[in-house]
């Protein structure tokens, strides 16, 4: 976790009632009926977005293997959030540099999509610069999975929607 001089790692929110079952699409449930059981993959991924939401940085890695790889569009490089980090310890170093670029993050995912060993995420996040303008996002997530862990995480999403909100 981050130091008592180091602001946390952006937030995140995983939907309490988002499920999905293999090789289905879920969205949040809107019925009275519980959701599907997750398969092991999304509730890996589910794992890893609670410990967002909860500011947890060993709750965010507990879903992701070793030596996964974390990407982010190059096009972020401006503010080094861009490339690929590699492992635990890649992650951790990425969620240490973000506070000094963002004033705050929550991400929502919405709608899980698995497919063998890849899972899809479409979500939104409420982002918030420094100087306190926010605005919500939208996200896509791809995660490739191996023995229920994230081996890959690339986060695909408007750069330059991103951009002009760092920089108002």
């Amino acid at each position: 976790m981050a130091s008592p001089n180091t602001p946390a790692p952006p937030n995140t929110a995983a939907s309490p009632n988002t499920a999905a079952s293999p090789n289905t699409a879920a969205s949040p449930n809107t019925s009275d009926s519980p959701n599907p059981p997750a398969s092991p993959n999304i509730e890996a991924i589910l794992a890893s977005y609670a410990g967002f939401r909860d500011r947890d940085i060993e709750g965010i890695l507990s879903g992701m293997h070793p030596d996964v790889e974390w990407v982010h569009p190059e096009g972020m490089g401006k503010y080094g959030l861009g490339g690929t980090k590699l492992g635990h310890a890649g992650i951790k170093e990425f969620l240490a540099h973000v506070p000094t670029v963002l004033g705050g993050m929550r991400l929502v995912p919405r709608e899980f999509i698995e497919q063998g060993d890849r899972v899809v995420v479409f979500g939104t996040r409420e982002v918030t610069s420094l100087r306190g303008t926010t605005a919500t996002l939208d996200f896509v997530h791809s995660w490739t999975m191996r023995d229920g862990k994230a081996t890959r995480m690339e986060d695909i999403f408007d750069t330059v929607a991103f951009h002009e909100l760092i920089e108002s």
